[in-house]
């Protein structure tokens, strides 16, 4: 099993749907903070399930979901299709987009599961893909020092303010005996000191780098924007 099949499949990623729910809640607001204007034309790379993604919709011109899954992208199309600003998409539809035709690209958590060829790789897509001006924002990037314990107490503690703490809980129990867990264990996820996420971006020819604050619930992991320069 591949990162793109645990995601194809089922999985109990989410311990609840209200967790579920204010996930992409937040997700959707971080987002839409970074909308630079009521007609940009937004690419959400990893978009998952974007269940608010009406909302972000109503925020931009035109919006892109872009996700490698295949049954998560025909959950997209079943809830999305019908509104005209929205577009569904796999990675190979996004490298088919016309050269500097995106304002804004998000790709969070999703860094993570890409090697580093393979984030180079998408990084030189999204910087030919964006406007001159247009930003790139990577959320939710993991770096060295945040152990899984650290994930694990920082969802308990959404789990409190959201509502769903006794879910988290047994979330918890649920994932360290789930794919997910043998995964992370068989493959890890990618993880990046702040110099080397900067150094990525610079030799993909980004400028402007910023830290704003991170996406989601957790702050120990990180955002960075950057501009593709004019």
């Amino acid at each position: 099993m591949s990162w793109r099949d645990f995601w194809n499949g089922e999985h109990a990623i989410y311990v609840s749907p209200r967790h579920k729910a204010l996930h992409y809640r937040g997700i959707a607001s971080d987002l839409i903070g970074h909308i630079p204007s009521p007609a940009a034309v937004v690419l959400d790379h990893g978009c998952g399930e974007a269940l608010d993604a009406a909302r972000v919709a109503r925020a931009c011109g035109k919006l892109y979901l872009c996700e490698a899954a295949p049954s998560v992208r025909e959950k997209l199309r079943g809830q999305f299709g019908r509104l005209e600003t929205v577009a569904v998409v796999s990675p190979e539809e996004v490298e088919a987009l016309p050269e500097a035709s995106l304002d804004l690209v998000v790709a969070n958590s999703l860094i993570q599961y890409l090697s580093r060829d393979e984030l180079k790789a998408v990084l030189a897509t999204w910087h030919s893909r964006l406007k001159p001006g247009g930003a790139l924002v990577l959320a939710d990037v993991i770096p060295p020092d945040v152990s899984p314990l650290t994930d694990a107490i920082q969802l308990l503690a959404f789990g409190w303010r959201g509502g769903f703490f006794l879910a988290a809980l047994a979330g918890l129990v649920r994932t360290a005996f789930s794919d997910y867990r043998k995964l992370r264990a068989q493959y890890g996820l990618s993880t990046y000191t702040p110099e080397a996420v900067q150094d990525l971006l610079r030799e993909a020819g980004f400028v402007e780098i910023q830290r704003p604050a991170n996406f989601g619930h957790n702050p120990h992991r990180m955002t960075f924007k950057a501009i593709r320069p004019a």
